[in-house]
């Protein structure tokens, strides 16, 4: 196994993008070993329901990245203080599903830092109650990678919060989310230390009984080709919206002033396919035509905005302002 650096990027665009290219570019004659620390960001399981998962105010008000990812389960915080580890190799036709053998190396290197961590479940690392690590896997021709999360130090608020969504909104085919209760792996430790110190003690744990951690150096061709797949994947909305499970969006809300307004879409790979309203209001124009609309457009708050800058919402529906329909919508 040999060990590539992710020069310490922290953009989680670039570093999905790096694990991915290791996957499909790097020789399979070697087994690979990756760490990353992402800023502030959720990663979507490639399966979800990407506006289901969120709390679209919550990460639009805190910056935080949106980012799919290419294995399945559950949606997941990262932050500064959240340690991911992916090991990617061939597919032996034996280790897919097989969490335990991708796990026990690092709950042993977590044992001798004194956290007793065990394999729980499918995919979970647990100190008793307490989950510390989710792991996902994903496989294709011939290759696979097994990653995870190592909640270190993260912001506990961060995590509840950025996750939390108004499932009562949504009909879906998506995975949901499982949450668990969860902790840092800092409250364990017999002695304080920092995500880095964290992170090389796993490291010489992983390669325990090798003179020389064994590295594999990246070429400045191979760091193009990573930023290249970052651009078109990791931040395409297409990838980290588009590929969204078809869902039904139910709003009602009462407008001050205009009435009551309930609005129904219909939304398949991030696009509204259908479009209803209804509601007590008064307004001067047909309905239908308002909502006719909104059929084709993304359902996301940019495009919504810019289409809402071309049409006269008092026409239609009364006294309501373009703030208030963006709200009703999303």
């Amino acid at each position: 196994m040999r060990f590539i650096s992710n020069r310490n990027i922290t953009d989680p665009s670039l570093n999905l993008a790096l694990e991915e290219y290791i996957l499909r570019s790097l020789p399979d004659t070697d087994d690979y070993l990756l760490f990353y620390i992402n800023e502030p960001s959720i990663i979507i399981g490639k399966n979800q329901n990407t506006v289901e998962e969120i709390n679209a105010e919550y990460v639009e008000e805190n910056g935080i990245h949106i980012v799919r990812r290419l294995s399945g389960g559950g949606a997941v915080y990262h932050d500064l203080g959240n340690l991911n580890f992916s090991f990617i190799m061939k597919d032996d036709g034996q280790s897919f599903h097989n969490f335990k053998k991708f796990t026990a190396p690092v709950v042993q290197a977590l044992r001798k830092l004194g956290v007793e961590a065990e394999l729980t479940g499918r995919n979970d690392l647990q100190v008793g109650e307490r989950k510390i690590s989710g792991n996902a896997q994903f496989s294709t021709r011939g290759k696979m990678f097994s990653h995870g999360t190592l909640l270190f130090d993260s912001e506990m608020e961060n995590v509840v919060s950025a996750l939390k969504a108004n499932a009562e909104k949504y009909v879906s085919k998506a995975t949901k989310s499982i949450r668990s209760r969860v902790a840092n792996i800092s409250e364990f430790l017999a002695e304080p230390m920092t995500i880095e110190q964290f992170k090389t003690s796993l490291l010489t744990s992983l390669f325990e009984g090798e003179k020389d951690i064994p590295y594999y150096e990246l070429s400045e061709q191979d760091w193009d080709n990573v930023r290249k797949l970052a651009d078109e994947r990791y931040r395409s909305w297409e990838w980290n919206y588009g590929r969204s499970p078809a869902f039904n969006v139910r709003q009602t809300k009462r407008i001050e002033g205009a009435g009551t307004f309930d609005v129904r879409l219909q939304v398949e790979d991030g696009v509204i396919a259908v479009a209803t309203i209804y509601g007590d209001f008064f307004g001067r124009g047909d309905i239908g035509e308002l909502a006719a609309k909104f059929v084709g457009v993304r359902y996301e708050t940019q495009a919504l905005s810019e289409l809402l800058d071309s049409i006269d919402l008092p026409f239609y529906c009364g006294p309501v302002t373009k703030e208030q329909w963006l709200e009703l919508m999303l």
